[in-house]
């Protein structure tokens, strides 16, 4: 190798100078941190890697509890989800998600084109809550399963640990969340890190929204998102803005990581969340898919997880105003930005009918296929010239309930991709529904109590017309234009299209011999309000008063 020339004094004293000169330029350019890999925080705003705004708009799926419930992913990206927040255990409360388990629900997150914000729940409550464990306990956890999240970073936000303090200790909050993410940091995570708020989440004591400044400026790559749960304590439209806008003004990150419509602290005020955060282009996760107990099981947004039974809550959020349905748009990392996927399925085969009953029909057809994946079927009824969707599914099969006995349908059906495009209507299917038997064993009254500018109220009443008491309850019936259950009491009622399906409450599942119950409920409408002519009980047809 040619020895290199050593300089000479003069030259080596120039550069000297011209060094000095540099340096503090140099020092000037240099960055105080790398650019996270994937999501990352500029302004206040959470950007993807492409730079793409992105804000979320999805729900909370308790997996650590229902571990055979991962195909849940895919129903709620076709309800129009861009985010799921799944639940996890360390292992301390819990059973323990290991390694290959987050793996494998990254890859479902990735599969159905979600983002996927991972949480440890073992924290919830710590200082009150009996073997609640600590941030630091939470941040091991990650380490653990880390080889898991490496290269995921434009896939999957780590929220640290779930609610992370109750009402006792919590001032320890800012010091011990400024802890766990630099444990994470110098670990080598490269995340942008989702942080809780103490007091379970909701901050009534504002320690999250008075020292979020300094726990951001404690994180080395400046990639920290706050979540602020929203229950009983934000029941006023004045408090969601008031705490929210503060976020806002200073430029700080916040999303709303859980809420509900409604709450054992209190009456959360769901239309102000959803409202809020859609002026302010802030994200929110619902809590939660499907599987509440103890008490609080109004919290499901789907019965027993069936996609096709969206309770009240569920059909608030994900259909009503503010909605994830109207508000939702997909990562870019998923290619459906601007100039990303605009090509829709094919269209899904012929219908074919099955099981046709006076008020019922299964119906099945060939998958549709698309580039990118189909996310969900919209099954439409056709009706002089005119849709409206009677069933939403992931799958390729439906049974569509409450139909008109005697009476001819018309069916088709059309593919969803996660990109939101919809592909052609499929070919018609025409059935005809039995006339039923002359004997029925339940009555039903249906009539409008009440009306006004776009709503309504009304009135079911079942008359047990048969020889036996009926313990526990299940009615069904579709209503002929676009009117829209927004609370019921008597019942818990779920609709997916024109189809609703209500199950007894406590206080009205036993109808003796002879006897009757009455259940009331409000609705919207944007014009006529025909009543439904045919509804079914317990899967046996009704007559109608």
């Amino acid at each position: 190798m040619r020895p290199r020339t050593p300089a000479s004094p003069r030259t080596a004293g120039l550069l000297a100078v011209l060094l000095g000169l540099l340096l503090p330029f140099l020092a000037l350019t240099t960055p105080a941190h790398a650019a996270p890999p994937g999501f990352r925080v500029e302004n206040g705003r959470l950007l993807e890697a492409s730079g793409n705004d992105f804000v979320m708009r999805g729900v909370n799926h308790a997996h650590t509890w229902y571990a055979d419930r991962l195909g849940s992913l895919a129903h709620i990206k076709a309800k129009g989800a861009n985010t799921v927040r799944v639940v996890l255990s360390s292992g301390d409360r819990w059973t323990r998600n290991d390694t290959a388990d987050v793996a494998g629900v990254v890859a479902q997150c990735k599969q159905n084109r979600l983002i996927c914000v991972l949480e440890v729940h073992d924290t919830t409550g710590y200082g009150e809550q009996s073997g609640a464990v600590t941030l630091s306990r939470a941040a091991d956890y990650w380490i653990s399963v880390q080889s898991a999240l490496a290269g995921q970073e434009d896939h999957v936000i780590v929220n640290i640990g779930n609610e992370p303090y109750g009402n006792t200790g919590y001032t320890a909050w800012t010091a011990d969340t400024k802890a766990a993410i630099q444990k994470l940091r110098n670990a080598g995570f490269d995340h942008t890190i989702m942080v809780d708020a103490p007091n379970w989440g909701q901050d009534w004591a504002f320690t999250m929204r008075d020292n979020a400044a300094s726990v951001f400026a404690a994180d080395p790559d400046a990639n920290t998102v706050f979540s602020i749960h929203m229950y009983g304590v934000f029941d006023t439209a004045a408090e969601i803005s008031d705490y929210l806008g503060r976020f806002v003004s200073a430029k700080l990150p916040i999303v709303v990581g859980e809420f509900g419509h409604n709450h054992s602290d209190g009456d959360p005020d769901e239309d102000t969340i959803l409202a809020v955060t859609r002026q302010l282009g802030l994200g929110y996760l619902g809590w939660s898919w499907s599987g509440n107990g103890g008490g609080v099981e109004y919290l499901d947004m789907v019965t027993n997880f069936d996609p096709n039974q969206l309770t009240g809550w569920g059909e608030r959020i994900f259909n009503g105003a503010d909605g994830i349905a109207a508000t939702s748009e997909e990562a870019a990392v998923y290619g459906s930005g601007s100039g990303g996927d605009t090509t829709p399925p094919t269209a899904p085969g012929a219908p074919s009918a099955s099981a046709v009953t006076s008020s019922s029909v299964t119906l099945a057809w060939g998958a549709a296929t698309d580039a990118n994946g189909v996310t969900g079927y919209d099954v439409v009824r056709i009706a002089g010239g005119a849709e409206s969707t009677v069933v939403t599914t992931a799958g390729t099969t439906a049974t569509v309930t409450g139909l008109t006995p005697a009476t001819s349908h018309t069916f088709a059906v059309y593919a969803r991709d996660a990109a939101g495009n919809r592909s052609q209507r499929s070919a018609t299917v025409t059935v005809t529904t039995s006339s039923g038997g002359t004997t029925r064993a339940c009555e039903i009254g249906y009539r409008v109590t009440g009306e006004w500018p776009g709503g309504f109220q009304g009135e079911v009443t079942v008359r047990n017309t048969g020889g036996s008491a009926v313990n526990g309850w299940t009615l069904r019936w579709t209503f002929p234009a676009d009117q829209r259950i927004t609370h019921m009491w008597g019942g818990t009622p779920t609709q997916s299209g024109s189809a609703v399906s209500v199950v007894s409450a406590s206080y009205t599942a036993s109808i003796p011999a002879s006897g009757s119950v009455s259940l009331g409920f409000t609705a919207s409408r944007t014009g006529a309000n025909p009543g439904p002519t045919a509804f079914s009980l317990n899967g046996a047809d009704c007559s109608v008063a």
